[in-house]
């Protein structure tokens, strides 16, 4: 019960994203939340209001001159009672409306006259959402303090349509509101950290590709464990399956160099976690169009170059953050190549663990698997951590990074 008595007013803005708001509704609902819904009159053309109000226990607000509900001004009493807005859909037309101080209905009214904190989430065709007028709205809205979830890349409703502009998952606002409502302490409020996760991809021919096996899940899991510490968190993520964390700016990459490229763009940081699985090697040319077999003909010699380093990079960089931690995933001697990767790679920390088949870790392991068991490797020795889940392990080492970056822990240098 996270958000035990915590009071969201959605507003259900109308796109064909609305019917997420169903389920966004049952997702607050049973981690205790008590839910009060708007709808704009756009969102009942894809959604009925009993239907919302069936799923949100509660009466459903949608006219803004409604005699009933605005005897004792209503909207103004709807804005101060929450604990926060949740906007989601949001619309191009509702994020216009809230960046340029609208009041035509219901929804826009409320969101004008309310002195608690909101959260958007964006839903919209890609060529809507990369538009010069709603990017100036975002930057607007983000000036005042408005707060982002998603939008996701993906395909939309439009035949042929694939792009930036999918509203977040309803597990992934949720988690956004949890942040938010959050009371706790934030250790790592003011602090800007750097996370890569994921693979990389190496194109051998427009079809084909060198790669690690890599869900990206602990890593995403540390980005998201950062952020609820209260810290800025950039993740630069390889090609992965999973849902983009909330709350933090991820950037997507796909070959070693772009993660590299990404990565330095975004120092100076405080800190830097570096988890992505990067291919150590590329092919030195990448062929234009399918290599095709050839009857008779051995399959063609592949010549391989070393990829960028992207620790020893930021570990020996100008800009090189106070704090940086490196992964090392071993099959065999972890601990020795562990100690050997630390000190090579001017790291502070590294986090090792063993990806071999006899780890023990579940049936899958811990490449693509939920579970992990890992070491911290520093100059001053290592520390076992038992076995647990991924989230698990990223809040411990996130707990471990404020130590680290308050300084209530030697450097271990």
């Amino acid at each position: 019960m996270t958000l035990s008595d915590k009071r969201i007013l959605l507003i259900v803005g109308g796109g064909i994203a609305a019917y997420k708001a169903l389920d966004l509704i049952r997702r607050l609902r049973e981690r205790g939340a008590r839910v009060r819904c708007v709808m704009t009159r756009a969102a009942q053309e894809f959604v009925t209001p009993l239907s919302v109000g069936a799923l949100s226990a509660d009466h459903v607000f949608t006219d803004l001159f409604d005699r009933q509900d605005e005897h004792d001004i209503g909207h103004i009493r709807l804005s101060r009672e929450a604990d926060l807005i949740v906007v989601a859909p949001a619309t191009a037309d509702l994020m216009a409306k809230m960046a340029n101080g609208h009041a035509d209905d219901l929804a826009s009214t409320v969101l004008m006259a309310t002195d608690k904190r909101v959260l958007i989430a964006p839903a919209m065709n890609p060529r809507m959402w990369s538009h010069p007028a709603t990017r100036r709205n975002l930057e607007t809205l983000k000036g005042d303090g408005v707060a982002l979830v998603g939008p996701g890349r993906g395909e939309m409703a439009e035949s042929g349509e694939v792009g930036d502009g999918r509203m977040a998952e309803p597990l992934e606002i949720v988690a956004a509101v949890e942040g938010m409502l959050d009371g706790r302490l934030k250790p790592l409020a003011g602090k800007r950290i750097v996370v890569t996760s994921g693979p990389t991809h190496e194109p051998i021919d427009p079809v084909r590709y060198i790669a690690n096996r890599s869900s990206g899940k602990q890593g995403h899991a540390i980005a998201a464990a950062l952020a609820a510490l209260g810290a800025d968190v950039h993740l630069v993520s390889g090609p992965v399956n999973i849902s983009d964390p909330a709350g933090v700016g991820t950037v997507h990459v796909e070959t070693a160099r772009q993660m590299r490229d990404a990565v330095e763009a975004l120092l100076p940081a405080d800190a830097a976690i570096f988890v992505a699985a990067v291919a150590d090697w590329r092919t030195a040319d990448s062929a234009g169009e399918k290599i095709k077999k050839v009857k008779g003909e051995g399959p063609p010699a592949l010549q391989m170059v070393e990829n960028p380093d992207i620790l020893a990079t930021v570990g020996h960089h100008e800009k090189r953050p106070a704090l940086v931690i490196g992964f090392a995933a071993e099959t065999e001697n972890l601990l020795a190549n562990a100690q050997a990767k630390l000190d090579r790679k001017g790291a502070d920390l590294i986090v090792a663990n063993d990806v071999s088949h006899g780890s023990g870790i579940g049936p899958g392991g811990v490449m693509g698997g939920d579970r992990n068991r890992v070491r911290i490797v520093s100059r001053s020795g290592v520390e076992e951590w038992p076995e647990m889940a991924k989230g698990d392990v990223a809040d411990k080492l996130a707990a471990l990074v404020a130590e680290r970056l308050s300084g209530r822990a030697g450097s271990g240098q």
